[in-house]
């Protein structure tokens, strides 16, 4: 029987992939097991956003943990999307991956920083704080919903459009229902400044995602 030769394909990298964006969950689950518990159950219990919001909020390691997971498979997604439906040669663009995560991250980031600088011009730091927080995590939890769906779409159904939606119909679920609640909760900050609260929409929410739709393409 003769060896057969066995090249470092794309399923080797995103196993790599998959695998490293799990270990943050795991390290999150180990060392915070209780705070674990009470996130795994957000879009049905609010507990973990009453007990948590008013305590550490944004800066804290299990946030911070759960957030490189939800970068991580988000970005995976989105170039699960990219191969699915524009149906690309992988040797055009080798490097489609590092230029998303890295797209995703400053993307995140400058949002974040732009919100909370925001939060100091109003004088209103810690409500910001507090809004971005659940915003943020009902986005980390939605990063599991990505996990599974890229899972599939590596592994059983490769690159189905059909997972596709259906695992983007379920992170716009889980989202809205975190809108949903920081709207109802905010609502007098929201109709004090509901100028700035639609300039917020358009230039941070929505733009980006038109711009990263022309990059796709």
């Amino acid at each position: 029987m003769e060896p057969i030769a066995r090249t470092f394909g794309q399923t080797d990298w995103i196993t790599i992939t998959l695998m490293a964006s799990l270990l943050f969950p795991l390290i999150a689950k180990s060392i915070y097991y209780p705070r674990f518990l009470n996130f795994i159950i957000l879009p049905f219990n609010n507990k973990y956003i009453s007990m948590y919001t008013k305590k550490e909020k944004l800066f804290n390691w299990f946030h911070f943990l759960m957030s490189i997971f939800q970068i991580i498979n988000t970005t995976l997604f989105i170039f699960f999307i990219w191969r699915a439906y524009l149906n690309p040669t992988e040797s055009k663009n080798p490097y489609i991956f590092p230029l998303l995560l890295t797209g995703v991250f400053l993307y995140i980031t400058a949002k974040t920083m732009s919100q909370l600088f925001n939060g100091f011009i109003f004088n209103s730091y810690n409500t910001f704080n507090e809004l971005i927080f659940k915003k943020l995590t009902y986005l980390n939890y939605s990063s599991i919903i990505l996990f599974i769906a890229n899972v599939f779409l590596a592994y059983v159904f490769i690159d189905s459009t059909i997972v596709i939606i259906i695992g983007l119909i379920l992170f716009l679920v889980i989202n809205i229902i975190g809108w949903v609640t920081v709207i109802r909760n905010y609502q007098k900050l929201i109709s004090t400044y509901f100028f700035y609260f639609i300039l917020y929409l358009c230039a941070l929410e929505i733009a980006p995602l038109v711009i990263m739709g022309s990059f796709l393409k």
